[in-house]
């Protein structure tokens, strides 16, 4: 007797062991050609988001530079007649409402690599700046101040690479609950500021981005 229930009880195992299985996922993926458009985040921004508003962002402040920067006359023209300004990029707040993970490493240096394909400005290396900052202990909401700003300026004077500006870039968001649903508004806003005069070029770029629960429990998202 012992032995059947025994018996029934493997059986039984097996089978729940089986349907486990059977209902467990599979995960699998494919390389995106260049025609294929970017997946949308079901949970948190992606690239569907960051692309768009950094193109934007960063069009828009050298449009905007493009004018104001032939009336400044502490930079001289190169060969070419070209008036290039050097530019310190001090890095990328996150202040919205989301962690942003590695994307925060991408929005760096693609900000920092379409500004370098523009012939207004020279962007200083990455390297130079990270180090200058971790000797000086400073990070980029300090640097609104002018005495950190001679401070990071002589230390990059000090490794022979001046700059004309520093470059802050912030994101920022807003979100809108509507029962089970919501939308986050994505701002990304570059500053550009002359440590020459103090004045600003400020531009920004948003994104608004709709989640919705399905009735399965699955997030559904529409960008707008």
């Amino acid at each position: 007797m012992a032995g059947n229930r025994f018996a029934i009880g493997l059986v039984t195992f097996s089978i729940l062991l089986t349907a486990g299985a059977g209902c467990r996922g599979r995960q699998y993926a494919h390389v995106l050609d260049k025609e294929d458009e970017d997946m949308v985040g079901s949970h948190t921004a992606g690239a569907e988001t960051w692309k768009p508003l950094i193109d934007e962002s960063v069009g828009r402040l050298l449009a905007q530079s493009c004018a104001k920067i032939q009336l400044a006359s502490h930079t001289k023209a190169d060969a070419m007649g070209n008036i290039r300004r050097s530019v310190c990029f001090v890095g990328v707040e996150n202040k919205s409402g989301e962690a942003i993970g590695d994307f925060k490493e991408q929005i760096y240096e693609q900000i920092d690599s379409l500004i370098s394909q523009s012939d207004q400005f020279q962007m200083i290396s990455r390297r130079y700046v990270e180090a200058a900052m971790d000797e000086l202990h400073c990070n980029p909401e300090s640097l609104v101040l002018p005495a950190k700003q001679r401070e990071l300026q002589a230390s990059l004077e000090r490794a022979e690479q001046p700059f004309d500006y520093l470059l802050f870039a912030r994101i920022t968001s807003g979100t809108t609950t509507s029962n089970s649903s919501y939308q986050r508004n994505y701002l990304l806003t570059l500053e550009l500021l002359d440590i020459h005069t103090g004045e600003s070029i400020k531009e920004q770029a948003e994104l608004r981005k709709g989640y919705h629960k399905s009735f399965l429990g699955k997030l559904k998202h529409y960008d707008d």
